[in-house]
This record gives C-alpha cells, structure tokens and sequence, in this order.
C-alpha cells in the first residue's frame, strides 16, 4: 500500500472463481456485480479497476472486497499509483492504445 494516503492510487482486484457448477457461477456474478456497486469497472474478463484520488480509501475498499469474497477461488488486490498507471502499456488487437486519462470528480462519485 502507498505510504501517504493523501496520494491518488489505481486499485485492481483480479480473480479467478471456479464456475463449474450453477451456484459457483451465480456466486461469480454476485461478487461482479459487487465490485460494479462500489464503483469499479472491468478492465478486463477478471480484472476490475477503480481510481480511487485519496490512497486512505483503500483499506474501506478491502474491507468491501473481502466481505463480498465468493466461497472458492484466488483473488488479489492490489494499489498501483497513479503515476505508475500512467506508465502502463496497453495494447489491443496488437496496437498500442492511448493510455486512460484519470477520471473527473464527476465521473467518480
């Protein structure tokens, strides 16, 4: 976690929920949907991002995660700071993609 909570952070929960079985797929779902509640979006299949402009926020934000954790599965949480997000090399169909710019206050709350 970032040592100041006044820096803004890219909070990333990636998962990987079995889902053989219909209660283990509505399970999955459950906990999706969780993470669109609190204000993430899909990055990609099982990678949810939220930026979050006051890194104190982040411990909320484990907390909501590990209450809505599904039986079963890895998940993983991590904070990656806004100027290493910025850095990030993102490609799509193999060709580079412009990098995100950090949302508006309006489209975070």
């Amino acid at each position: 976690m970032p040592a100041k909570g006044s820096e803004p952070v890219w909070c990333l929960v990636m998962f990987d929920l079995p889902v053989k079985t219909k209660a283990q797929r509505s399970a999955a779902t459950r906990f999706r949907n969780e993470l669109l509640d609190l204000g993430f979006c899909m990055a990609q299949l099982s990678v949810y991002v939220q930026y979050l402009p006051l890194a104190a926020r982040l411990k909320q934000i484990v907390t909501a995660v590990k209450a809505a954790l599904p039986p079963g599965g890895d998940v993983r949480v991590v904070s990656i700071t806004d100027k290493q997000w910025s850095r990030a090399i993102r490609f799509s169909s193999a060709v580079p993609e412009k990098q995100e710019d950090q949302p508006s206050q309006l489209t975070i709350f």
